[in-house]
């Protein structure tokens, strides 16, 4: 019984209520209310009916008024609502399709017609809650697979720029400061006028996610002059230079295997090709300079610049924070974006706080007072 499908008849004249209950009872389940406010009371409550037996003319607000507060709920606008009503004109039956009713019936009632609409409108509505339900749970399988293709692109991303990261022993937590840098300082530079349009939510996530990667070319630098103990000569600083340009081409054939462009690969490409590039253009690999330079390299370059700062080296000691924060504000204008420099120096308190969140264990990141 309480498989059956639930019918709300409202009428004001009970004697006609009582004889399309009757006619009902034994297919559907039902329910009369004799107004307009009590119809609405019932429908949204806590068991809305599968379908609306509703008069035109009643006292208080009309059968017009009710349909039309149904379907501007959310909750009560898929009810199929079937007006009972003596009016006979076009324009009447026109009225009630513009408020939303999915049929008009006229009376006197005929029983096989009203339960041959009833059946219809029924079979009707389930049919759409089953492709309603259908595309919910659609949609939320094709988000948890996006999610779980994001969490293995994540896993890959970081085993990819650990891997890189390995073979350069002095840089430890390197890559996970340098992408929380690079988020920090897009997220303060969101609001700027020059950057609004370039730094959406998403691009700046795309950012952080693919910050890791800025020194995947490394992966091609022997190992006598990646690993030396002491300072490169400048034959030596000339490959390793070229890491810069190994990093784009290793992730412009990634590119290339795949079909529709990637957002988060550009970023990346741009992020390893030109984090040394330098404002006022004597930077490398191809002396770009201004804005030029890609707003992804600009942001990874003061990041990247910082950490090194504060990082203890074979050929230098950490730099306390503050000695960082003056050699990037002498910087500014010339190896660094002015903007982006000066919004580092707004939030170099938090650069300080990432920075002792993901201290090396050796040296706490050159954090020394």
């Amino acid at each position: 019984m309480n498989g059956q499908p639930s019918i709300l008849i409202v009428d004001d004249d009970p004697d006609i209520a009582a004889i399309i209950c009757a006619l009902l009872q034994t297919r559907y389940r039902t329910r009369a209310v004799s107004d307009g406010a009590q119809a609405l009371e019932f429908a949204l409550g806590a068991t809305p009916p599968d379908l609306v037996l509703l008069d035109i003319m009643m006292p208080g607000l009309s059968g017009y008024e009710v349909c039309r507060r149904l379907k501007a709920d959310a909750r009560t606008r898929d009810i199929p609502v079937i007006f009972l009503t003596a009016l006979t004109e076009a324009k009447d039956e026109q009225s009630g399709f513009d408020v939303g009713a999915v049929d008009y019936v006229t009376k006197p009632i005929s029983a096989p017609i009203l339960l041959a609409r009833i059946r219809n409108h029924l079979a009707l509505k389930a049919a759409a809650d089953f492709l309603k339900d259908k595309n919910v749970y659609l949609e939320e399988e094709v988000a948890r697979r996006t999610r779980e293709v994001h969490a293995v692109q994540d896993a890959t991303i970081m085993a990819l720029a650990t891997l890189a990261e390995t073979r350069d022993q002095e840089t430890g937590n390197h890559i996970r400061r340098t992408q929380a840098y690079v988020r920090a300082l897009a997220k303060k530079l969101q609001p700027h006028p020059r950057f609004a349009g370039q730094l959406a939510d998403e691009t700046i996530d795309l950012l952080y996610k693919s910050a890791p990667l800025h020194d995947i070319g490394k992966v091609g630098i022997p190992d006598a002059i990646l690993l030396k103990p002491g300072r490169l000569t400048p034959a030596e600083i000339a490959v390793m230079n070229t890491h810069a340009a190994l990093g784009r081409d290793a992730i412009a054939a990634a590119e290339n295997l795949i079909d529709a462009p990637s957002s988060f690969l550009r970023l990346a490409r741009e992020i390893a090709h030109h984090h040394h590039e330098k404002w006022d253009g004597s930077g490398f690999p191809e002396r770009l300079a201004g804005e030029a330079i890609p707003l992804s390299a600009r942001l990874m370059a003061l990041a990247d610049v910082y950490d090194a700062l504060i990082s203890r080296r074979v050929y230098k000691p950490a730099f306390p924070h503050e000695e960082a924060v003056e050699i990037i504000r002498a910087g500014r204008g010339s190896h660094f974006d002015p903007d982006i420099a000066d919004a580092f120096l707004e939030i170099a308190g938090e650069f300080r706080a990432i920075a002792g969140r993901y201290a090396d264990d050796d040296d706490g990141a050159g954090l020394r007072p």
